[in-house]
């Protein structure tokens, strides 16, 4: 239990090797990645089963597939696809001023992302066992492709400034129709083409070229560029740098370093804590867009309550106040 084994494991002369059951995308430069850990097969599995489950539900329902999922290809220019995520999302160039902050630009990107039919999970625990926080340093984010229930899951516990960059960048996985789990090198150049590919898109949707190299320009000499650059456009200081660097405004050393400084203080001053109100997460951990077409199943009659339990990981009262919380009142 401690270990979570499988209890059958324990009779095996040698424990069975596990496989991711997507394309791992985490390794880099030739190095290779652990066996992946409970924790993130747990989550893989649990967000499969509900991509599985829309997917047949909205066939069901004569639903079309989504003409942008699997789209792009990596021959395309991931700028032109950036900027046609961006439009797709209807994000106009400067739409993050109109937000106060970059966790409030994480927010509006999550709803955008799966108002266009795209589940959009940031959890940083397995379900909603706090016990059993998810690893930074094992994955950031992983992509599971489908022209019907396309899903791209967060790791939360990762720094806030670092999420709104993972969202975009599994978008890009989504477009590309290319599926796998990316990990903390994802942000860095010399990576797989798949990954490479995809970080320039979502660098494109995040800060257009045309508008962030005039601003260097003007703040590049300043003490703290990364960080002005960051409050002109609300998004976080590594998005902001990530950018500089798709367009050779500063080299890959500064950076790795930078990155490694912010991300260093990001995590010190607690911006990760998976707390805060337990329905208001949620909208996060379980989306609108999947919980929704579960309450109106599980209202018609199509699924038993404990289907729908099981699917969302909230039981009795809770998924009730839940529905509540998502203006459905059931029987």
């Amino acid at each position: 239990m401690a270990t979570r084994t499988p209890f059958g494991y324990l009779f095996l002369a040698a424990p069975p090797e596990e496989r991711l059951p997507v394309p791992d995308f985490r390794t880099v430069w030739g190095a290779s990645q652990a066996s992946p850990s409970p924790d993130l097969l747990d989550t893989l599995y649990t967000m499969q089963r509900r991509q599985e489950w829309l997917r047949e539900c909205l066939i069901e329902s004569d639903v079309e597939p989504l003409l942008f999922a699997g789209s792009a290809r990596l021959t395309d220019g991931p700028a032109s696809v950036g900027r046609e995520m961006r439009r797709a999302l209807g994000l106009d160039d400067g739409w993050a001023a109109g937000v106060s902050t970059w966790q409030d630009a994480v927010r509006e990107l999550r709803r955008a992302i799966e108002h266009v039919g795209v589940m959009a999970v940031i959890n940083g625990v397995v379900g909603n066992n706090t016990s059993r926080k998810l690893s930074v340093e094992e994955f950031r984010g992983f992509a599971l492709t489908d022209p019907y229930a396309p899903l791209i899951f967060v790791n939360g516990a990762d720094a806030k400034s670092a999420q709104m960059f993972t969202l975009a960048h599994e978008l890009a996985h989504i477009w590309l129709g290319t599926e796998g789990v990316s990990g903390f090198a994802s942000l860095f150049p010399g990576g797989s083409e798949v990954e490479d590919w995809c970080n320039a898109a979502a660098a494109e949707l995040l800060v257009p070229s045309e508008e962030l190299t005039p601003r260097w320009q003007e703040v590049k000499r300043g003490p703290r560029p990364f960080e002005t650059l960051a409050r002109a456009f609300k998004v976080s200081p590594v998005v902001a740098a990530r950018r500089a660097l798709d367009l050779d405004l500063v080299d890959r050393d500064a950076f790795r370093d930078f990155y490694k400084r912010y991300v260093k203080r990001d995590l010190a001053t607690g911006a990760s804590s998976t707390g805060g109100d337990f329905y208001n997460n949620q909208n996060t951990r379980v989306g609108e867009l999947f919980a929704s077409h579960v309450l109106r199943a599980a209202m018609e009659g199509r699924i038993g309550f404990k289907e729908a339990y099981d699917l969302t990981g909230l039981r009795g009262g809770t998924f009730q106040r839940y529905a509540r919380r998502l203006g459905v009142n059931l029987p």
